[in-house]
């Protein structure tokens, strides 16, 4: 039984359990909300639900505005900005890679922006011996990367466009998108696909035999921190939508997103390329 499901069935007090989830539910509401409409959330009666709010209310947890709304007050704060201060994100990445690697036994990577490019910053290896030549260390390309193509993907609009620029005004070699060269206008279609999914798949794009699915892990202000990617073997490791592995590295990146942020990053429609 590992440490979270060790925690879950432990007895605590009801109570203030009940406290916390109507605070959270608060929270993650768009704006102030109103007793009947905080009720059907919570699943309680409002008579039980407000004697809730009263003592969130004394202490300085919530506020009840004038139009009978609630929202967090002021106390809330400090304990927002004291989990911020002791939240790693890269550690945070290190630690969702780790379980991906334990379960399925595939090889992970975790990188990071590094100004113009992605950096691996964690490597960890499967059983299983992948002929590649990119290590811990080593700078991916924004392009042929699902990595890079993460990161390019969510960088501010004009900053995007011109790497992309420069990068099809060069001599370097298109690129790929299942084994097909891509033309510029095809792939900023592709970036913008890659953005709005948050999800990077390759098969034997760049690498013989090998599939590769990218996911991003976001930071509180919604810029991508890290990467999680997952490679193995093309034949035992398929990267189609209801793929295992595919499955696996989306939920490691949104569960790692929600522990570092505290919620799911909704898919953004802004900056359309």
């Amino acid at each position: 039984m590992d440490d979270d499901k060790a925690i879950a069935t432990r007895k605590g007090i009801g109570s203030l359990e009940l406290g916390l989830e109507v605070l959270e539910l608060i929270s993650e509401h768009s704006g102030p909300i109103s007793l009947t409409k905080l009720s059907e959330l919570a699943e309680m009666s409002p008579s039980r639900l407000h004697k809730y709010l009263v003592s969130l209310t004394k202490l300085g947890y919530v506020s009840q505005l004038d139009n009978a709304k609630y929202m967090l007050s002021n106390s809330s704060i400090p304990l927002g900005m004291s989990a911020l201060k002791h939240s790693n994100p890269v550690q945070v990445a290190f630690e969702y890679a780790d379980k991906l690697h334990q379960e399925l036994d595939k090889t992970i990577t975790v990188t990071i922006w590094n100004g113009d490019v992605p950096l691996v910053i964690k490597w960890l290896d499967s059983s299983h011996f992948l002929a590649v030549n990119i290590r811990l260390g080593s700078e991916l390309s924004p392009f042929t990367s699902a990595a890079g193509r993460i990161f390019l993907s969510h960088l501010p609009k004009l900053r995007c466009k011109a790497l992309v620029e420069h990068y099809y005004d060069s001599p370097a070699p298109m690129p790929r998108y299942m084994g097909k060269p891509i033309k510029k206008a095809v792939f900023y279609e592709l970036l913008e696909d890659i953005k709005q999914s948050n999800l990077c798949c390759f098969k034997e794009d760049f690498l013989p035999d090998i599939n590769v699915v990218s996911a991003p892990i976001f930071s509180l202000d919604g810029s991508v921190s890290t990467v999680i990617s997952l490679l193995g073997n093309s034949k035992e490791t398929p990267v189609n939508a209801k793929s295992i592995y595919v499955q696996a590295v989306k939920k490691a990146s949104n569960e790692a997103t929600c522990k570092i942020s505290g919620q799911l990053r909704a898919t953004s429609e802004k900056d359309s390329f």
